[in-house]
C-alpha cells in the first residue's frame, strides 16, 4: 500500500509499505477513506512535536470503512466507520475509571504509533464508532470536534450561561460550536480581527474581542463586570491561559482545552476568593465521539463551512508542506485516500 511518511522534519515522501497483516481477535483492518491534518502534524512536519520518534506516518483524524474483522468482532464487512486514534491500555487506572482518553499508556495514531496517511490500517474494533448518516469525509471531521465537545462536557456548565472562548483555531472553533450547541451564549477572544471576522461570517460568533491591552475592559463589558460564567482557552500559549483565569466570573470554571510544556502560575487570592474550577480537558471519550456525530447528521455542525482546505494522498506530501506555512483562510484541510 502506499503511504506517506515523514522521514525526518521537513522531509515527507510517497513510500509503499506491506498492508497489515489479517487482523487479530478484536482488531479490524479499514481501508482509510479521509484524514484530517492537525496541527499536531503540522508540528511534526515542523519538527516541534517534543515525544516524536521519526520516521512516523502520521494522520489520527479518520474516516474509513471496514475491510476485515478478526475473531470475536461483529461489525460487518464495507461499515463506514469513525476511528478513535487513542490507544489505551485497559488496565490502569484512568481506564478503569472510564476515562481511556488520559490512559496512563495511551498511544495515539500518527504520534506515538503510525497512523492514517495511508491505504489501510488495523485498529482495535473498540475504537471504531458506525458513521450513521455521514458522508466519509465528514466522519474524518469528527475527532477534532470531539476535543471541543469534551471540554464543553468537563466544564459542567449549563444552558444560558455566559462562555469565553480563546483561540479561533480549529480546537477553538469546535469548542465554540459545541458551546452553542449546549445552550451557551458564546464570545470568542482572539489576536486577530481576520479570524475574529471569519468566525462571524460563517458561523456566526458575532461577539468577539480582539486581545490587546483593553481586552480587560472589553470583557468587563460584556459581563457587566462578572466576568464570564466558563472560559474555554484553546490557544496552547502560556501567557493567555495563565490570564484566562482573570476573565471567569465568580463561582465560574476555566477548562483549559490546549497543553503546554511550561508551568502555569496564578494568582492563589483571586482564584480563591472566586471559588472558581480549573480543568484539564484531554482528547475524547465515546460519548464525545458520539454527540458529534449525531449533530452533525443533524445539521447542527457547518461541515462544509470547517473544510477549507482538500488534497489526495498523492499530493499530500506537496500541500501539506505549503500549509504548514501559509495558513491564510486555512481551518481544516482533509487528505482523500481512497477512491
Amino acid at each position: 500500500m502506499k503511504a506517506v511518511l515523514c522521514r525526518e522534519p521537513g522531509v515527507l515522501d510517497i513510500v509503499e509499505r506491506p498492508s497489515p497483516a489479517a487482523p487479530a481477535a478484536g482488531w479490524v483492518r479499514l481501508a482509510v477513506s479521509h484524514v484530517g491534518i492537525c496541527g499536531t502534524d503540522y508540528h511534526i512536519f515542523e519538527g516541534k512535536h517534543p515525544f516524536l520518534e521519526y520516521p512516523r506516518v502520521m494522520g489520527h483524524e479518520i474516516s474509513a470503512t471496514v475491510l476485515e474483522a478478526g475473531d470475536g468482532v461483529t461489525i460487518a464487512v464495507g461499515t463506514p466507520v469513525i476511528v478513535n486514534p487513542y490507544l489505551s491500555c485497559g488496565q490502569c487506572i484512568a481506564c478503569r475509571q472510564g476515562k481511556p482518553n488520559c490512559c496512563t499508556n495511551i498511544k495515539v495514531l500518527g504520534v506515538h504509533t503510525d497512523g492514517a496517511f495511508c491505504e489501510e490500517i488495523s485498529v482495535p474494533a473498540d475504537n471504531l464508532y458506525v458513521a450513521k448518516g455521514l458522508s466519509l469525509e465528514a466522519a474524518a471531521t469528527t475527532e477534532f470536534l470531539a476535543i471541543g465537545a469534551h471540554a464543553v462536557r468537563r466544564s459542567m456548565t449549563g444552558a444560558g450561561a455566559r462562555a469565553l472562548v480563546i483561540g479561533a483555531g480549529p480546537i477553538g472553533l469546535g469548542a465554540a460550536i459545541f458551546s452553542r450547541i449546549a445552550g451557551h451564549e458564546v464570545t470568542l477572544l482572539d489576536t486577530s480581527a481576520e479570524r475574529l471576522q471569519m468566525a462571524s461570517e460563517r458561523f456566526g460568533f458575532t461577539s468577539g474581542i480582539v486581545a490587546n491591552e483593553q481586552t480587560a475592559d472589553a470583557v468587563r463589558d460584556k459581563t457587566n463586570g462578572d466576568g464570564f460564567d466558563v472560559v474555554f482557552d484553546a490557544t496552547g500559549y502560556g501567557p493567555s491561559m495563565e490570564k484566562a483565569f482573570s476573565f471567569v466570573a465568580h463561582g465560574g470554571a476555566l477548562v483549559l482545552v490546549s497543553v503546554v510544556k511550561d508551568d502555569i502560575r496564578f494568582s492563589d487570592p483571586e482564584f480563591h476568593k472566586r471559588e472558581m474550577m480549573v480543568i484539564g480537558s484531554r482528547n475524547a471519550t465515546r460519548v464525545d465521539f458520539e454527540h458529534v456525530a449525531d449533530s452533525i447528521a443533524k445539521g447542527l455542525v457547518p461541515v462544509d463551512k470547517l473544510i477549507t482546505h482538500r488534497t489526495t494522498l498523492a499530493d499530500a506530501p506537496r500541500d501539506l508542506a505549503r500549509w504548514a506555512h501559509e495558513k491564510n483562510g486555512l481551518i481544516k484541510a482533509v487528505i482523500r485516500i481512497g477512491a
